[in-house]
C-alpha cells in the first residue's frame, strides 16, 4: 500500500440480546458459545490492532441491535482522530493509550446502554444489518469526501453476525450492497453461528470474504488472521477459500427464498406465485389464452 492511501474500517457488530441469551444448540455446544462480553473484547483488539498499523487509520463500530442500528464510536459522528504519533502519545492511568481507552470506553458504554434500554422493550430474533450498513455506507461516503486532500481514503466494512437472517431486510440489504460495490466498498462477513446467505452475497459481489468461523474462541484469531489485511494485501496472503454462493432471492410476498419465481417486467418484484396484479407496482397483466390451432386445409383427392 502506498503511504498516501490509508485504510478506514467501519466494523458493524450483531448486539442481538435475544440471540447473545439463548441457550446454546447442540451444535453451539460443541465449539462453546462465548458471551457478548467476550466478543467485544476480541473486537476491541481487533480494532487497536487496525488502528496501529497505520497512524492515519480510520475506525468506526456500528451496533446492530434487534430495533435500531447505533454508533458506538465513534460518538455523534465525527470524523474518526487520527492515532498521535508516538512522541506525542497520551497514556492514561491503566497504561492504555489515550485512543485505545477511548475506543474501549465508547464502545463498552454503547452496549451497555442499548442493553439497558431494550430490557422493558420488545426483543426480536433479527438483527438490523440492511440499516447499519446503510448507515456505514452514509459515514464512509461523509469521511471520504472529508479526506480528499490528503490522500486517498480505502473504506471497507467487516460485519460481524450470529442472529438469523431476516429476509424481511432482503431488498434494503441488496440495495445496499449495490451501492457498496458502486462505491467500490469492500463487504467482508464473520458469522459466528449459522450461515447467512445474504452477507454469502454481500461478499461475492463486493469482492469481500466470508468466513463461517468453526470455533467461537479463536474469534480474535480468525479477525487477525483473515479480515486484518486490507483488501489491497489479500492476494499476497493464504486465505480461506470462497465459498459456495446462495443467490436464490426473497419473495417479495412472503419474504421466503424461492428457486423458482415470477418477476414483474416493469419494477422486476419478484413474487413466488402467479398473479395478475403487482403487488409493488399494482401493474395489470393481460391474460391471454392458449392459441388457436389453424386448422390446415385438407387436400381434396386428385
Amino acid at each position: 500500500m502506498t503511504e498516501n492511501v490509508r485504510s478506514q474500517l467501519i466494523v458493524i457488530l450483531d448486539t442481538n440480546p435475544v440471540w447473545w441469551g439463548q441457550k446454546p444448540s447442540s451444535h453451539t455446544k460443541a465449539q462453546q458459545k462465548m458471551t457478548l462480553t467476550e466478543c467485544l473484547d476480541s473486537v476491541m483488539v481487533f480494532a487497536h490492532s487496525h488502528l496501529m498499523m497505520n497512524h492515519s487509520n480510520k475506525l468506526a463500530v456500528i451496533a446492530a441491535h434487534s430495533d435500531q442500528s447505533v454508533f458506538l464510536y465513534p460518538k455523534n459522528v465525527p470524523p474518526t482522530p487520527d492515532l498521535p504519533d508516538s512522541d506525542g502519545v497520551a497514556e492514561v492511568n491503566d497504561g492504555k493509550y489515550e485512543l485505545f481507552n477511548q475506543v474501549d470506553k465508547q464502545i463498552e458504554e454503547g452496549v451497555k446502554s442499548l442493553i439497558e434500554n431494550c430490557m422493558n422493550g420488545q426483543l426480536y430474533p433479527e438483527s438490523l444489518i440492511a440499516g447499519a450498513l446503510t448507515m456505514a455506507l452514509c459515514y464512509i461516503n461523509k469521511t471520504e469526501k472529508s479526506h480528499e486532500e490528503s490522500g486517498i481514503l480505502s473504506s471497507r466494512i467487516l460485519v460481524i453476525k450470529g442472529s438469523e437472517d431476516n429476509t424481511e431486510q432482503y431488498m434494503n440489504l441488496m440495495n445496499a450492497v449495490f451501492t457498496a460495490q458502486k462505491q467500490n466498498v469492500v463487504i467482508d462477513a464473520c458469522v459466528l453461528d449459522n450461515d447467512s446467505g445474504l452477507l454469502q452475497q454481500a461478499c461475492d459481489i463486493t469482492g469481500g470474504i466470508y468466513l463461517k468461523i468453526p470455533q467461537m474462541k479463536g474469534l480474535l484469531q480468525y479477525l487477525l488472521w483473515v479480515f486484518l489485511p486490507d483488501p489491497l494485501e489479500r492476494p499476497k496472503l493464504t486465505l480461506p477459500p470462497k465459498v459456495q454462493v446462495d443467490y436464490r432471492a426473497a419473495c417479495f410476498c412472503h419474504r421466503n427464498l424461492i428457486d423458482v419465481g415470477y418477476v414483474c417486467s416493469v419494477c422486476l418484484s419478484i413474487f413466488c406465485a402467479f398473479s395478475p396484479i403487482c403487488g409493488t407496482c399494482q401493474t395489470t397483466f393481460k391474460i391471454f389464452g392458449p392459441s388457436k390451432g389453424v386448422k390446415k386445409k385438407s387436400k381434396k383427392p386428385g
